[in-house]
C-alpha cells in the first residue's frame, strides 16, 4: 500500500503546555494521536509514553514477521501508562487518550479509548469511525434503551474510561475495509470539539495536499478560539 500523510499539532491560544502527542509512523501503516487529560497531572507525559509504548508494540510484531495485534498493542500501552501514573503520580493517576490506526492489506484496524477520532472521508461524505467515551455519551446509549436519566451538563464531556485506568480496558479493535482515495482523519478533540464535523468536511473537500489541509483545519480551531491543544494526522490512501 501506499499513503500520503502528515501530522500537526498546535499548543492553542488557552494552554500553557501541549499535552497533545501523535504517532505517524506509515512506513508501519500506524497512525495515532493521544491528548493529555485534563485536571490531571503529568498529562504530555501520559500521552508520549502512550504513543512511544504504542509504536515499540507494533514494531516489534513487524519485527518478528507476526500480524500486527492491535488490542494487545493498546494493552501494553495502557500497562505503560498504568506504570508511569504509579511512579510519577502516586495516589492521583494521570492518564490519556488514546486513538490508534494500523493500516495493512486494505484493511483499517481501529481502536480508541477516551474522545481522540478518527473520520472517513470517502466519495465527498465523511463518516465518524469512532465513539467517544464520555458522559453524554453514555447518558445517550441509556436513553436510547429506555431509561430516564438525567445528565449534568457540567460532566458532559467527561471521560468514562482513559489510557492509564488501572483496570482492564474492555477494549474493542474495528475493521474498515479501505479504499483507493480515501482519507482518514484522526484528531484530538482540539479540533473535534472547536468546530463542528461539517467545517470538518468542507476543509476535506477542497483536496488540498495533507500538510494544507491539516493547517486549514488547525486554524479553524485556533479561530474558533483556540481553547485546547490541536493536533490531527491526515492519511489519504493512494494505492492498495
Amino acid at each position: 500500500m501506499q499513503f500520503t500523510s502528515a501530522a500537526l499539532t498546535d499548543l492553542g491560544y488557552v494552554r500553557q503546555e501541549n499535552e497533545d502527542r501523535f504517532l505517524h509512523a506509515p512506513e508501519l501503516g500506524m497512525f495515532a494521536v493521544a491528548d493529555g487529560i485534563g485536571g490531571l497531572p503529568k498529562g504530555a507525559e501520559a500521552a508520549e509514553c502512550a504513543v512511544t509504548t504504542l509504536s515499540t508494540a507494533v514494531c516489534k510484531f513487524v519485527s518478528d514477521k507476526q500480524p500486527v495485534d492491535l488490542a494487545s498493542a493498546v494493552n501494553d500501552t495502557n500497562e505503560a501508562v498504568v506504570a508511569l501514573s504509579e511512579r510519577l503520580a502516586p495516589g492521583i493517576g494521570l492518564g490519556c487518550t488514546l486513538c490508534a490506526g494500523y493500516i495493512r492489506g486494505g484493511t483499517l484496524q481501529l481502536a480508541n479509548v477516551g474522545d481522540s477520532r478518527c473520520y472517513l472521508f470517502r466519495l465527498d461524505t465523511m463518516k465518524l469511525l469512532t465513539t467517544d467515551d464520555t458522559v453524554e455519551h453514555d447518558v445517550e446509549v441509556r436513553r436510547a434503551k429506555g431509561e430516564d436519566i438525567e445528565m449534568d451538563e457540567r460532566y458532559r464531556n467527561a471521560l468514562t474510561r482513559c489510557m492509564g485506568q488501572p483496570m482492564a480496558l474492555d477494549l474493542r479493535v474495528f475493521a474498515h475495509s479501505l479504499q483507493k482515495g480515501d482519507v482518514l482523519l484522526f484528531c484530538t478533540d482540539g479540533i473535534s470539539r472547536m468546530i463542528e464535523d461539517s467545517a470538518i468536511l468542507l476543509r476535506l473537500r477542497e483536496k488540498k495536499s495533507a500538510e494544507l489541509t491539516l493547517r486549514a483545519l488547525v486554524d479553524a480551531a485556533l479561530a474558533a478560539g483556540g481553547g485546547d491543544n490541536a493536533t490531527a494526522v491526515y492519511v489519504r490512501i493512494d494505492s492498495l
